[in-house]
């Protein structure tokens, strides 16, 4: 019965799912044959049921589980990986490329060998091809990735004194943008706020729910109100200490915590609201005054501002014309 497999190769990154009839647990080594080649992968969870999934695509099967001679294989290769990094820096470093190589692997029947490089442009490698194909006498592919897959290979300690999310436990990079840094309140300052790779905080998403739903209950920045019967504008709030930063018509500063704020908000406006038996009542004098007022107010005819009809205009205007005439 055909089951699933989660596996990964390396210490850190994204894990990709086979199927396989074989008996395996979490933890075995296994070899599988991907678009690179063969590879040695390890299995980060048990098998699960196949049908449990609705899957598009065929999935590719286990080869076998490794044995011995595969482990040191791969070990094998991995020095030889180390030396061939060497060798190429060196040929690229002749040739004049701006491209800066960080990392060099093998697959494990030492068919391919992988080089990735960082650069600012593109590069023509069409030379280089070809002196490392003389060099090393199998297929060479030569990969250009990003700062942040830079970051996830060579590794590194964030500014948090830990090792770096990318290298550690991070599968995929997921999206930042400069407003959680805002919706965190933090400074908008791009060297605290840059990782090791030169790009946002992979750590800025991390919270960002979390400070969306907390600031629900807080006053916006900002806003205009009244506390202890002074008029006071909402400057800064700390959501994890729950505080409300405010300053009043002295320009005094004043910290409160929220529960405190939201009470004098409501206590404000229980004074102000008036009872109904007393809005009934103001609402009956203003009436029974605004009756009073239109009663006293003489009546004062409008007076007539009709302009004669158009007609009597034409006649007068005639009239007037023929009386002229006769004078001359």
């Amino acid at each position: 019965m055909e089951r699933l497999a989660a596996v990964k190769f390396n210490n850190v990154g994204k894990f990709y799912y086979f199927s396989t009839t074989l008996d395996l647990h979490k933890g075995d080594k296994v070899v599988v044959e991907t678009i690179r080649g063969l590879e040695l992968g390890e299995m980060i969870s048990e098998l699960k049921d196949i049908s449990e999934f609705k899957l598009n695509a065929e999935l590719k099967p286990i080869k076998r589980k490794a044995n011995r001679a595969d482990v040191e294989v791969y070990s094998i290769n991995k020095i030889k990986a180390e030396k061939s990094f060497e060798i190429c820096k060196d040929i690229i470093e002749k040739s004049g490329l701006d491209m800066r190589l960080i990392n060099c692997e093998y697959t494990l029947d030492a068919s391919k060998v992988i080089f990735m490089y960082t650069a600012d442009e593109r590069v023509d490698f069409r030379e280089l091809l070809k002196k490392l194909a003389s060099v090393f006498k199998c297929r060479i592919e030569l990969r250009q990735v990003g700062p942040r897959d830079k970051a996830k290979i060579v590794g590194g300690l964030g500014t948090c004194g830990m090792p770096l999310c990318c290298n550690s436990f991070l599968g995929e990079f997921d999206g930042v943008s400069i407003n959680m840094a805002k919706n965190q309140l933090l400074a908008i300052n791009i060297d605290k706020i840059s990782g090791a790779c030169g790009r946002l905080l992979c750590c800025l998403k991390y919270e960002d729910e979390a400070y969306t739903d907390l600031k629900k209950k807080f006053p916006r920045i900002g806003t205009r109100t009244t506390f202890e019967g002074h008029q006071v504008k909402v400057t800064g709030l700390n959501v994890i200490s729950g505080l409300v930063k405010f300053i009043d018509e002295d320009n005094s500063v004043r910290f409160v915590s929220l529960e405190e704020f939201n009470k004098n908000q409501g206590k404000e406006k229980r004074e102000h609201r008036l009872p109904r038996e007393e809005k009934k009542a103001t609402n009956e004098e203003k009436g029974h005054a605004k009756k009073q007022s239109k009663q006293e107010k003489p009546f004062k005819k409008k007076p007539n501002k009709r302009k004669p009809h158009n007609k009597q205009n034409r006649n007068r205007k005639k009239e007037n014309v023929k009386n002229e005439s006769r004078s001359h």
